[in-house]
């Protein structure tokens, strides 16, 4: 049997619906006939993609690896036979929340002077891996590390952490806080693409009220809102300035460090092009 694209889009909307009920009427086909083409996948594969033993359907561990080099697949042909990219597409840069914080402006700037044939697109996509597990980006920005086969990083550089308030918090007026300072408030938590969790402070000192959201504009909401505060990076305050809230320095938190990231081979031929400016221009 040869493993064609509808066998690839099959599995995914199987895995992004949770239901091969659900997956069908998605694609326009009978249930059986669905079922019958993830049978064919995973006899082709000889592995199991799916379990339907429980209640619930899920993807096997061998599946949830598989899903990400068929979304990147999928993604890779549907590029190419897009219209609008045959005389050359352009490279797509990816991240979950504030880009390279300052240095996003001076990136784009920069390419767009010496590299004017290609643009550059600057995606956010409220998802760990910046779009690239699902292929799609080219490059992405990521402030965590991502378990996915074939994906090369380079560190690019490390961020202090700030604490954020809303503006009219007595805390605002502070030089800089400590994690203790925050113990008592309640913690906005970005729980989809966020660096901060209750195990940044010390086991048995964390807070005991945990606010969360789902991406950086709801963050910053609720703590705008006097609802709860925030731990993020400098990248954030660059991005995000609002007389809303306060950005002060966490004195005794970690940094973190951001990453870039592509898959091997490249999907685009200006990754090097993209990833050595990215490199000159943060001076990493």
């Amino acid at each position: 049997m040869t493993v064609e694209l509808r066998h690839l889009r099959a599995l995914l909307a199987i895995a992004e619906e949770g239901s091969i009920t659900r997956a069908a009427v998605r694609l326009r086909l009978t249930q059986p006939a669905l079922s019958r083409t993830l049978r064919q996948l995973e006899t082709h594969l000889g592995v199991r993609l799916v379990d339907r033993s429980t209640h619930h359907l899920e993807l096997t561990a061998v599946g949830r690896a598989y899903r990400d080099r068929a979304a990147a697949a999928v993604a890779a042909v549907d590029d190419v036979l897009d219209p609008l990219h045959v005389g050359g597409r352009p490279i797509r840069l990816g991240h979950a929340w504030s880009a390279l914080g300052e240095h996003t402006v001076a990136l784009l700037r920069r390419w767009r002077q010496e590299h004017p044939e290609t643009p550059l697109e600057l995606l956010r996509i409220d998802e760990r891996s910046a779009g690239l597990a699902q292929g799609r980006v080219d490059v992405a920005v990521l402030r965590q590390p991502v378990d996915l086969a074939g994906v090369r990083a380079h560190r690019l550089l490390s961020e202090p952490r700030l604490a954020t308030v809303p503006a009219d918090s007595p805390l605002a007026g502070r030089a800089s806080l400590t994690l203790a300072d925050l113990v008592d408030q309640p913690i906005a938590v970005n729980v989809e693409t966020g660096t901060t969790t209750l195990d940044l402070w010390p086991a048995g000192h964390a807070p005991s009220t945990v606010v969360q959201v789902a991406n950086t504009d709801d963050w910053l909401a609720a703590i705008s809102a006097g609802r709860a505060v925030g731990v993020t990076t400098s990248a954030t305050a660059a991005t995000y300035p609002s007389p809303a809230v306060a950005y002060l320095p966490l004195t005794d938190a970690p940094e973190v460090t951001v990453l870039l990231a592509w898959r091997e081979p490249p999907g685009h031929p200006a990754v090097a092009d993209l990833v050595a400016l990215a490199r000159e221009t943060v001076g990493g």
